[in-house]
């Protein structure tokens, strides 16, 4: 665990998987923690878990993919506890089939886009009024934006997550605000977990196990986590513009 007493971070998708497993472990290394989601009871379940263990947690209704809301995010943020320290990107939604490019939905693509990376790239504008020397920004991409791995609607977005990535940290550098990308393999969530094998393309299933050995074991949300929370804390201070692969050397 690191040392992030006195910093506020604002976490995306904070109300299940890697979004909560962040915020509980950022709050009990003493960061103020605002989550944001589309369903307030499940931040509210959340939210309650941090204030039992004694954690100071803000909950933010919040559609990532409009602008307004990530702008009122920020400022809300900001109303409570003075500032943002960190901004961690873990917002996101799959497509429902592995659809390869001859075969994406028009409809869903547009989905995907205006959440996975227009949502993250709004958050990042709004949060960068407020920002100072000194904080991190985190974005949650996915090995299939490295290695291809996935549908083609999701692949795009988190191929374009590793790009904005790489230029807000060349573009931020001289005033010392960080912004690295991790990117998970298989997480065992909610989310991975209730994709429906009747709907994937096997075609695409097929070429995406050329990339991955299925024989290790998928991380799990607190695993993620826990990269995350170096790349938001000063330890990681050298580093920007990273982009850090986390499956257990399943992608190999």
């Amino acid at each position: 665990m690191y040392n992030l007493k006195g910093k506020t971070a604002v976490i995306t998708g904070g109300n299940s998987g890697v979004g909560a497993a962040t915020a509980m472990l950022f709050a009990k290394s003493g960061a103020n923690v605002v989550i944001s989601a589309r369903r307030q009871a499940a931040l509210d379940e959340v939210a309650s878990k941090i204030k039992a263990e004694g954690g100071n947690v803000l909950t933010v209704l919040t559609d990532i993919s409009k602008d307004e809301d990530c702008k009122n995010l920020m400022k809300a943020t900001v109303d409570k506890f003075g500032g943002i320290d960190i901004l961690v990107n873990n917002a996101g939604v799959l497509d429902t089939g592995l659809a390869p490019i001859d075969k994406f939905d028009d409809v869903e693509i547009q989905k995907l886009i205006s959440i996975n990376q227009v949502g993250t790239m709004q958050c990042i504008r709004a949060a960068l009024e407020y920002m100072q020397e000194g904080s991190s920004i985190v974005n949650v991409a996915s090995v299939a934006g490295v290695n291809g791995g996935g549908g083609a609607a999701y692949v795009s977005t988190k191929s374009a997550i590793i790009g904005i990535t790489k230029h807000t940290a060349l573009l931020l550098a001289d005033k010392y605000i960080r912004c690295n990308a991790i990117c998970p393999g298989t997480i065992v969530t909610p989310m991975t977990m209730n994709m429906k094998p009747e709907n994937l393309d096997m075609k695409m299933f097929g070429a995406m196990s050329k990339h991955a050995d299925l024989k290790i074991k998928p991380c799990m949300a607190e695993d993620v986590a826990n990269i995350i929370e170096f790349f938001a804390s000063d330890n990681s201070k050298a580093l920007t513009g990273q982009i850090l692969v986390s499956d257990f050397g399943a992608s190999l």
